[in-house]
């Protein structure tokens, strides 16, 4: 007789029924959100050329943009770096701006002429607008002229029309003159003898009359 051993069977632990929208696990970590990638900030002309570290409230950075690398080397040559965060830092920033701009051109001035700097290029300035101012002077001076001559020409030209509308009168000298006289002499002798005739044929028609 052969004996055989019970095959055991295997046991099913109840578990809570699972639902669609329930978690398969409760246990399990979130993901965390996907953050935006990062923004790469270039760093301002100045900090760039300084070798630092660009940080967000930078003084420098709104008036030393990177494409403008040229604008903050030159006034750092003349001014200085230091020089130049401290006098932006004294100035409220509606003036910064042209503050900026005044220290650039300075500075350009400068390189070009060490001697005299900005006041050099003030005074080519002056010179040049006394120069105008002169040349502007002598045009006006001409013009004035030109207008006198104009104004003498026209009264000149009325005065030779009103003479050509008036009746010409020859001069008491003139030739004109002595042969309008002899043509006035001569009518008048001319006159005076036809009286003469003219009395004699009346003296001879009373004639019988005296005798």
């Amino acid at each position: 007789m052969e004996y055989s051993e019970p095959i055991p069977t295997p046991t099913i632990s109840s578990s809570p029924s699972l639902s669609p929208n329930s978690s398969i696990s409760s246990n399990s970590p979130r993901s965390p959100p996907l953050s935006p990638p990062p923004v790469v900030i270039s760093p301002c002309a100045a900090c760039k050329i300084l070798r630092r570290r660009c940080a967000d409230k930078c003084v420098l950075a709104p008036y030393f943009p990177p494409t403008e690398p040229a604008k903050f080397a030159i006034a750092h040559r003349v001014f200085g770096a230091s020089n130049i965060i401290k006098f932006l830092q004294e100035l409220p920033e509606c003036q910064r701006s042209d503050a900026v701009s005044s220290m650039v051109y300075e500075a350009g001035a400068r390189i070009r002429d060490p001697v005299y700097g900005c006041a050099g290029a003030v005074f080519q300035l002056q010179k040049q607008v006394n120069e105008l101012q002169a040349q502007l002077a002598k045009a006006q001076a001409q013009v004035v002229n030109m207008q006198f001559q104009q104004a003498n020409v026209l009264a000149l030209l009325c005065m030779d029309m009103d003479k050509d509308k008036a009746p010409s009168s020859p001069p008491p000298n003139s030739p004109q003159s002595a042969v309008d006289d002899t043509f006035i002499t001569n009518s008048s002798y001319l006159s005076f003898m036809e009286d003469i005739n003219n009395d004699t044929n009346l003296g001879s028609l009373w004639e019988p009359l005296w005798t």
